[in-house]
């Protein structure tokens, strides 16, 4: 059996193969609200054969949602519209769910993607306010965030943990916590977005502080049948802001804590960031973090596009899972085809028994 297709355990949660849909924004809600186009998307990564599918970043509370169209868990109604999709893609599919719980913080307020992006202007009745740990907007040209008091903050604690017991009534098998790509809790972390002079800000230990009691507060508010987990940037790719040291001493405190998994990603907070982009161009990262001998799991993200490539970075220990965005956007059974070419197989859904390729038998394992 390959890397790739053997189990793994983040916790309480063991999955079938190592390869995870990672969340990717649909800009697709109502009010906060799932709708039909979530149904649609999630249904059909569903079928994928991966291990696991996790959903886009999720808001907390209505300001922390990036866009007026992202997708929340903040009240009964956005609750209640996330279980009528959930139960539609259940009815369907065995893969496990998780969610990723987020904050935008100064990223917040912005048009969606195409319809140019950027934080809406003042007098657009869609935008917002947004908050952050210091008043230093994402953009020179960008309003100033409203910096976040210490009952600010505990606040936005508070709300991680009331959509953490939410995404657990709803079933949600693993939570992931969104510390990564310039948004709030990010924020807090690097020290170019974070001039606090109290007990969130300067020393690493302070800058960390929000994060550990955002963790430790969802953690605490669900059963230990849930995996609890966290998304980092581990570099700002930008002199004097958050790098891989401070992500290493990171990954320790919140090892020590017990965290079930950390995905590794990188970059978001500063326009100035400079990324060497290339084929597994994040890896080394997790590679690095894992080498700390952390229990957890170590997921690994960013350009990993064949499945040779996969099971290699597996093979070497570099990473104890795989997780795919844009990739598996454009070839959503791309699964189906790394098990045929590492000669594995997958359980597809019975409907699709018939597609199997004829020089690949054996690929498929009917449910």
């Amino acid at each position: 059996m390959s890397q790739l297709f053997s189990p793994i355990s983040f916790g309480p949660l063991t999955l079938s193969n190592r390869i995870v849909v990672a969340p990717m924004c649909q800009y697709s809600a109502e009010d906060g609200r799932a709708s039909d186009w979530h149904a649609m998307h999630l249904g059909n990564l569903a079928q994928s054969g991966a291990g696991l599918l996790i959903l886009e970043a999720t808001a907390v509370e209505a300001r922390g949602r990036i866009s007026w169209a992202d997708l929340g868990l903040w009240d009964d109604g956005t609750e209640a519209a996330l279980a009528q999709v959930l139960a539609s893609v259940r009815r369907w599919s065995p893969i496990p769910l998780g969610v990723q719980l987020a904050h935008a913080g100064r990223k917040a307020s912005t048009a969606r993607p195409w319809d140019g992006g950027g934080q809406l202007p003042a007098d657009d009745a869609r935008g917002w306010t947004t908050v952050a740990p210091s008043p230093l907007p994402f953009h020179a040209t960008d309003p100033a965030p409203q910096e976040l008091d210490e009952a600010g903050i505990a606040e936005i604690v508070a709300a991680f943990a009331a959509s953490a017991v939410r995404a657990e009534r709803l079933g949600f098998e693993l939570i992931e916590i969104h510390a990564a790509h310039g948004y709030l809790l990010h924020q807090f972390l690097s020290p170019l977005s974070n001039r606090r002079t109290d007990g969130y800000g300067g020393s690493l230990p302070n800058r960390l502080r929000m994060l550990v009691e955002v963790f430790d507060a969802v953690r605490a508010a669900v059963s230990d049948k849930v995996a609890v987990g966290v998304r980092i940037s581990a570099s700002d790719w930008v002199e004097g802001g958050w790098d891989i040291v401070q992500s290493e001493a990171l990954a320790q405190v919140l090892d020590a804590r017990g965290c079930n998994f950390l995905h590794v990603s990188s970059g978001g907070l500063h326009e100035r960031q400079k990324i060497s982009v290339g084929p597994g161009y994040q890896v080394p990262f997790a590679a690095a973090i894992k080498a700390k001998k952390v229990r957890m799991p170590v997921i690994a993200v960013g350009m990993i596009t064949e499945p040779e490539q996969a099971e290699s970075i597996l093979r070497h220990n570099q990473a104890d899972a795989i997780a795919l965005a844009r990739g598996i956007l454009y070839d959503p059974r791309w699964p189906w085809h790394a098990a045929a070419a590492l000669g594995d197989s997958v359980v597809p859904a019975p409907q699709y028994l018939r597609c199997e390729p004829r020089d690949a038998r054996g690929v498929f394992n009917p449910r």
